[in-house]
This record gives C-alpha cells, sequence and structure tokens, in this order.
C-alpha cells in the first residue's frame, strides 16, 4: 500500500517542515562496494582509540555497585565528574565556569534541538549563516522559524534591519547560529572581526547567539582565534551574564557512537535546558558519560593530535588534487582545520544531477550544496568531505569527478 492509502492521523503543523536529512538519506544509497565517499562528515573510525575504549568498559563495569551506578536512570545535568572536566575544558578556552553551567547532551545535535525548542516560537526567526548546516537547520524545524542570512565577513546589515524583516514574517528575531570554526559545510573560520560584529548585533537584537563549536579543536594551520563565547564572557564580566551558548561534542576527536555532547551557558540558560532534557530522554547514558570521561583525562591531547595530524593529510591530498584535476570553473574553499571542503560549479551544473551521475558512472559521492541553504539557493555548489575515504581514495576520486564535471 501507498502512504496515502494508509490510515494517517491529523499530525501537527509542525511536521510539514521536519525533513529527511539529504547526508543520511545519501549514506543509505552509496554504502555499497566500489564507491568512494566524500559524502558524510564521519570521523574515520582508524582513529578511534579502541584499546582505550575496551579497557575504560572493563574497568568501569568491574567497580563496586557498578550497575547501580553506571547502567541505573542518573542525573539529568550530566555526570558531575564529566562536567568538572568540561568546566576545565571551558577554562583554557577562556571560559571560567562551573558544573552548573553544563549540560551533558545526547551530541551536540541534541543540545541544538532543545535551543530551538527553548528559544523560538512560530514564525519567529532564527539568523544563520548561508550555507549553514544542515543538521541545525533540521534540529530547528519542529520550532517552526523562519530565517534571515547573516553576513558577518561583509558589511553588515543593520539590527534594525533585521528587526524589521522578523516582524513582517509574523515573530521576532530570537537568536543567530554560527559554527565559526572550519564549518560544516564551508569550512571557513570567521575572522576575529567577524566574531566582534556578530557578538555586536546580538547584543544590538538582545539576542543569544549560539556558537557550534564542533571542530574547533581540528585545526591544522593557523594559530587559534578566540572564541565567541570566549569573547563575550570578557565583554561582559562572566558567564552568567554572557548571552552566548556554547554546544561542543566529544564525537569528532573520539567517536560519534557514544553520543556525548554539551552545552555551556549561563546558569539560567541551562537550567531551562535542563528541564527540556528531563521531558525529552531523562538523561544521556551514565555508562557512555564515563567512558568519555576516563578517555578525556586519560588521552584527550594526544587523541587530537592523532585526529588532527589524519586530517591535515588528507586535507592536503584532497586540495592537491582539486588543483591537478578540476578543470576551470570550479572554485573551492582552502579550509585551516575540520573535515570540509566547499566546491562551487559553473553555473550551468546543477549539482543534483551531478551527484546521480557521479554515483552510477564514476563511483564517487558528495553532498549537493542546496540543503544547506536555508532558502533553497546553491544548486550548483556541494560539499566534499575529506575525513573518512584513505588517501588513495581521496586522489583517485578527485580524478574521476573532475572528469565528469569538464564533460558537462
Amino acid at each position: 500500500m501507498t502512504e496515502a492509502q494508509t490510515w494517517q492521523p491529523r499530525y501537527a503543523s509542525r511536521s510539514v517542515r521536519m525533513e529527511a536529512s539529504e547526508i543520511r538519506e545519501l549514506l543509505k544509497v552509496i554504502a555499497q562496494p566500489g564507491v568512494i565517499s566524500f559524502a558524510g562528515g564521519i570521523p574515520d573510525p582508524a582513529l578511534f582509540p579502541m584499546e582505550e575504549v575496551e579497557t575504560a568498559f572493563v574497568d568501569l563495569l568491574a567497580l563496586p555497585n557498578a550497575g547501580a551506578r553506571l547502567l541505573q536512570y542518573s542525573v539529568s545535568e550530566g555526570d558531575p565528574d564529566l562536567r568538572r572536566w568540561i568546566a576545565g575544558y571551558m577554562a583554557a578556552k577562556g571560559v571560567p565556569c562551573d558544573i552548573d553551567n553544563i549540560l551533558i547532551t545526547n551530541g551536540s545535535q541534541q543540545g541544538l534541538e532543545f535551543l530551538g525548542r527553548l528559544l523560538i516560537s512560530p514564525r519567529d526567526t532564527a539568523l544563520v549563516l548561508a550555507p549553514t548546516y544542515l543538521g541545525a537547520l533540521q534540529a530547528f524545524a519542529g520550532a517552526e522559524p523562519c530565517y534571515d542570512i547573516l553576513t558577518p565577513e561583509q558589511t553588515n546589515r543593520t539590527a534594525a534591519s533585521y528587526r524589521d524583516a522578523a516582524a513582517r514574517s509574523g515573530g521576532d528575531v530570537k537568536f543567530a547560529y554560527s559554527v565559526p570554526d572550519f564549518a560544516n559545510p564551508s569550512g571557513e573560520t570567521l575572522s576575529l572581526a567577524a566574531r566582534e560584529r556578530l557578538l555586536e548585533l546580538s547584543r544590538s537584537l538582545d539576542i543569544p547567539l549560539i556558537e557550534d563549536a564542533a571542530y574547533t579543536d581540528l585545526r591544522f594551520d593557523g594559530d587559534d582565534l578566540p572564541g565567541l563565547q570566549a569573547l563575550d564572557v570578557a565583554a561582559s564580566g562572566g558567564i552568567d551574564r554572557s548571552r552566548v551558548i556554547y554546544c561542543g561534542t566529544f564525537s569528532k576527536i573520539f567517536m560519534p557512537g557514544l553520543r556525548v555532547g554539551w552545552v555551556c551557558a549561563s546558569r539560567q540558560i541551562v537550567a531551562r535546558l535542563t528541564l527540556i532534557k528531563q521531558a525529552s530522554d531523562l538523561n544521556s547514558s551514565a555508562l557512555n558519560q564515563a567512558i568519555i570521561r576516563r578517555l578525556a583525562e586519560q588521552c584527550f591531547d594526544e587523541q587530537v593530535q592523532k585526529v588532527r595530524a589524519s586530517y591535515r593529510a588528507k586535507r592536503d591530498r584532497m586540495l592537491a588534487a582539486l588543483r591537478a584535476h578540476m578543470p576551470g570553473g570550479v572554485s573551492w574553499s582552502e579550509p585551516k582545520g575540520g573535515m570540509f571542503i566547499w566546491v562551487t560549479l559553473p553555473s550551468h551544473i546543477d549539482a543534483a544531477d551531478l551527484l546521480q551521475r557521479a554515483v552510477a558512472e564514476v563511483g564517487v559521492a558528495f553532498v549537493p550544496g542546496r540543503a544547506f541553504f536555508a532558502a533553497g539557493e546553491g544548486s550548483n555548489t556541494l560539499r566534499l568531505s575529506f575525513s573518512l575515504p584513505s588517501v588513495d581514495e581521496i586522489d583517485d576520486g578527485i580524478a574521476k569527478l573532475a572528469r565528469l564535471i569538464a564533460a558537462e
């Protein structure tokens, strides 16, 4: 039977805004032998600290009362010891805080979804870059927002223009969202001036600024820039005065399968997010949190260096392959870290159509760029991820893709 022939309830109006992730659906299609995938932003499992994880599981479950402590319901805010470690990590990044400023989430994606529920009423406006992280657009979708575009690296729009546009859409501007370091999907990093402009805009509009810091530790070149929250804490006088909400994750450094992320924000915001956590899934896995805490305490810096070295080599190989093989009229970003390169094709090439041919004819996959734009533009753009394929697959795949593009 088709969906139209089956019984259907009267769905909530917000359900029409909930769409399948193009990336997740694409991964189902390309999970076949012989396909070189530049599609998912997937950590390389060869880098997972498997021996340390296995040892941690055995040691923790052998402790007295391990079942009662690690396999039972636990506090919604998260493991106090893990939150204490995160507070120290944040302090090293210029954000002095304590465990009451930290909420553990099931990956940073859950933090984004909770923030959408907390901050957005239907027809309110969220400010995002173009392109922006597809997962954020999906996380916010259930709250039924409108979107407007941030341009922090250029002459920025006035706060009044954003406020007026939101009013015309039937709501208020509720927050700005940014991935300031090695952004998904563009690979770009916001300059210090752009960060200051975003903070000034958030102050003028009196709105929160969400800092998605999933890739911050994956810097290959250049000096670290201060985070948005660190800049705001310094300017405002403390974390509880800051309007920046920081979303962090262990997925890119250790592994995504344990699903441990966090939100760092003022106590008032964390308290409200904790109520949403209680209503959503009660608590994150106590065992997974304990494993991540053990890994963080034992080998975080070592793991960061290992991941950086691997992804730096793959980034370099992909950039070299693009320079060697891509035809004229194709341009791309040159990220200083992260997992992604953003490619702009000649205007007559539709990346979604190109993907179908690429998978079928040369066994290469990528993500068409349109999904990363709130308004659906960007048909001649695509995202390449270099984290998962081997360096040899990168050479082969880019050469094949370039030949296909040259024939368009």
